[in-house]
């Protein structure tokens, strides 16, 4: 016991709240090294780079891997890939910009705080007169840092669209903030004689035109097969540079191994931001996991969307389009944010949906949730606008309803969910029988390793639920105002059960009436198939 106890305390500490690659290094914190990509992208072509990743996947931690890097800290990086690739470790002048301060601020908020971060940079340089206008002053630093130390500039601009992201769904004020971003970016153009490389990081896509004016070669790594594992740990990573950690969570959580590997994959795993991407997991879930010793849904609760909640309404986007695989093109999901037509690209640059698959042959993408944790998340963040504002009464229910279906007692089921319904208040919005199938869709989706499919097509029609558990197969039917059997008629008119009699599993068809009146289940009917 004494001896596993000392390997447990060898092991090195979870950087948890801190995105300062120095900082790191220096506390001998564990470190996932990224530095190959570091070298790869400051050894090619081109001086303006875009990174776009959703929060807390190590934008930040990258971009002050970068600093440090142009610094010439070589001490920092030693042990890691680097060592071996960079023999030159050149000092270069950087200007480093963190705009995620910048967020909830109208125009000016927003100008006082570019205001304070120029003045941060402007000390460094011993500008003490500095130009009034941001831009200007922008100028007057990267030719100061360019004259001062005989070398070219390096500009690294962590969220640039963070001050932007919060009004995505309020035209008027985004053009506001918009106009002052494209202003205070403007001298990244005229400036390139004297700039060695600049490197911008964000959640979304605006596009060039409307925030870097006539800066048009900037070059979006984003979806580059070459930087797919630059955020994020991927498999591999996990597997190699975390195998004690895994260890170690296994045995205090009494595991296997491969049942930890199995449950961090379910949990935190799925993302793929290429054609080709490796797997890769949520790096902030995953140290959160490892530091916490149990599987919590950390990524999600760190922050609520409120902006993808907004945008949603705005679109008019119901539940079963976002929980859902979609195929589409590239050009469908990685638009610029400003010109969406659908909620697609953000969902995808937020890190809500991932890329699934590709297939080369047709070149077009499958789209879906990236593992439990963000579906169980999204499911919880729109229970307020199609069941009740009480959540914990909604999980609480499912896992009810979940435990009766397991004992496949679909009767108790449907009067435990009849029961609760008839608690939650009468909601205006419920006169048409889609708000009860995107209810119904919710409160299934809760049941998390339950499969829950709307609008599923058979020869004969459509089906308007599908749910898929450990043991059985059921089939609902949704009726408003009129009756659970006409429901259940429609069920047998049209042999919807024959769609699915290879899947070798139980069938139950389930005809349900609402009434619109109460907004609540009236009756139902049951039948083997």
């Amino acid at each position: 016991m004494e001896i596993q106890t000392l390997k447990i305390m060898s092991l090195k500490l979870y950087p948890l709240g801190i995105q300062t690659f120095e900082r790191i290094r220096r506390e001998d914190k564990l470190y996932i090294d990224k530095t190959e990509y570091v070298y790869r992208l400051t050894h090619t072509s081109g001086t303006y780079f875009f990174l776009g990743r959703p929060r807390r996947f190590g934008k930040s931690l990258f971009l002050t891997t970068l600093q440090s890097y142009f610094e010439g800290k070589k001490d920092l990086f030693n042990g890691l890939a680097i060592e071996k690739l960079e023999k030159e470790w050149t000092e270069y002048p950087v200007l480093h910009f963190d705009l995620s301060g910048g967020k909830h601020m109208n125009k000016e908020q927003l100008e006082r705080y570019l205001a304070f971060i120029l003045e941060t940079e402007e000390k460094k340089w011993g500008i003490t007169q500095p130009q009034i206008d941001a831009n200007n002053r922008l100028t007057e630093l990267i030719n100061t840092a360019y004259e001062k130390s005989g070398r070219q500039v390096v500009v690294l601009i962590d969220e640039y669209d963070a001050p932007m992201l919060d009004v995505a769904h309020e035209q008027e004020q985004l053009d506001t903030l918009r106009n002052i971003m494209r202003n205070f970016f403007s001298p990244l153009k005229y400036s390139e004689a004297k700039l060695r490389f600049v490197f911008l990081t964000g959640i979304t896509k605006f596009s060039q035109v409307s925030i870097f004016s006539e800066l048009n070669n900037i070059t979006n790594i984003s979806m580059n097969d070459d930087f797919a594992g630059i955020c994020g740990i991927t498999k591999e990573e996990l597997l190699t540079q975390m195998s004690e950690d895994i260890e170690q969570l296994a045995q205090r959580m009494d595991m296997t191994k491969e049942q930890v590997i199995d449950k961090l994959k379910e949990n935190y795993d799925g993302y793929h931001f290429t054609r080709f991407s490796p797997d890769i997991f949520n790096p902030y879930s995953l140290l959160n996991c490892f530091a916490e010793n149990k599987f919590g849904s950390y990524w999600f609760s760190s922050g609520t969307p409120t902006y993808l909640i907004n945008m949603m309404r705005r679109y008019g986007v119901v539940p079963t389009d976002v929980i859902t695989r979609v195929e589409a093109d590239a050009s469908e999901f990685d638009a610029p944010t400003e010109n969406m037509p659908t909620i697609m690209p953000l969902l995808y640059q937020s890190g809500y949906i991932t890329i699934k698959e590709y297939h080369e042959d047709y070149n077009y993408y499958v789209l879906d949730v990236p593992n439990k944790e963000v579906k169980m998340g999204l499911t919880k963040a729109l229970i307020p606008s199609y069941v009740t504002q009480n959540t914990l009464a909604t999980t609480n229910t499912a896992r009810r309803i979940a435990q009766a279906l397991d004992m496949q007692n679909i009767e108790e089921a449907l009067a435990m969910l009849q029961t609760f319904l008839g608690t939650v208040s009468y909601c205006n919005n419920t006169n048409y029988e889609g708000h009860y199938q995107q209810m119904l869709f919710i409160i299934f989706s809760l049941l998390t390793d339950y499969q829950v499919d709307v609008e599923v097509h058979t020869p004969n029609g459509r089906v308007d639920i599908v749910l898929l558990t450990h043991t059985d197969l059921f089939l609902l039917e949704i009726k408003l105002d009129r009756s659970a059997k006409s429901a259940m008629q429609q069920i047998n008119l049209k042999n919807y059960h024959k769609r699915f009699a290879l899947s070798g599993l139980p069938i139950t068809k389930v005809g349900i009436n609402f009434d619109s009146k109460t907004g609540n289940i009236e009756n139902w009917v049951i039948e083997k198939a």
